[in-house]
């Protein structure tokens, strides 16, 4: 399994009328923990594409427990669970200040070919970064 953790402040231009981070930046919140774990393993999303690989997002799922408040320091806290095949999903638990659970989410991507646009296997390096955690 690999996992990591990153942590981001909420913007006012994130929450909505009541002071609720909006429902549809909690997407952008897993991009970010996304990325930033993918770039922790050596492998950064950049690199893939200039490769002719692509992630596109297959599904999405988010569970909403308690809001995230304008200036709060949330956690994101990232993992996946298996080695990626032609698929690869992140599982998501964002916290408050206080440690609290206040969302839980998870994303499946697909490998495309660049040039194809079809479905492929993750490039060979991505892989090989992966395999120590997986052993």
């Amino acid at each position: 399994m690999i996992s990591g953790e990153i942590k981001t402040r909420i913007r006012y231009s994130e929450t909505d009328q009541m002071g609720y981070v909006y429902h549809g930046n909690y997407a952008q919140f897993y991009e970010i923990a996304r990325t930033e774990l993918i770039r922790r393993l050596g492998f950064p999303y950049k690199v893939m594409e200039k490769q002719g690989f692509f992630m596109p997002v297959l599904e999405l799922h988010s569970r909403f427990i308690k809001p995230a408040h304008y200036d709060e320091l949330i956690t994101i806290k990232t993992t996946v669970r298996e080695m990626p095949t032609v698929r690869m999903t992140f599982n998501y638990n964002l916290f408050n200040e206080t440690g609290e659970l206040i969302n839980q989410g998870h994303a499946t991507l697909v490998f495309l070919d660049g040039k194809t646009n079809r479905p492929c296997r993750p490039p060979a390096a991505l892989v090989e970064a992966m395999k120590p955690y997986f052993s």
